[in-house]
């Protein structure tokens, strides 16, 4: 299961990675398909949708740092709150 997920992230992060800025359009994008990964690797939906809505917070409330591409900022994200959802550590 977490092979195919990560290779579910991988591919939604690839087309990110060319972009100097994301819009609002490429995040929404970009929660659908998290969102979609992790419903197809049977991830309660509530969980599925919290966990998105969480990252969809941050991204949009943060400034992206200097030294991180918009991808990697998300990518950073993602896996921040993947670790606290899988427990902590």
């Amino acid at each position: 299961m977490f092979s195919s997920l990560s290779q579910k992230f991988d591919a939604i992060f690839a087309h990110l990675k060319s972009r100097g800025k994301l819009s609002d359009k490429d995040i929404k994008e970009t929660s659908r398909e998290v969102r979609r990964a992790l419903l197809e690797a049977d991830v309660n939906f509530k969980v599925a949708k919290q966990f998105v809505s969480r990252i969809e917070e941050r991204v949009k409330g943060q400034e992206v740092v200097k030294s991180f591409t918009p991808a990697q900022q998300i990518i950073s994200i993602v896996n921040e709150e993947l670790t606290q959802l899988l427990g902590g550590t």
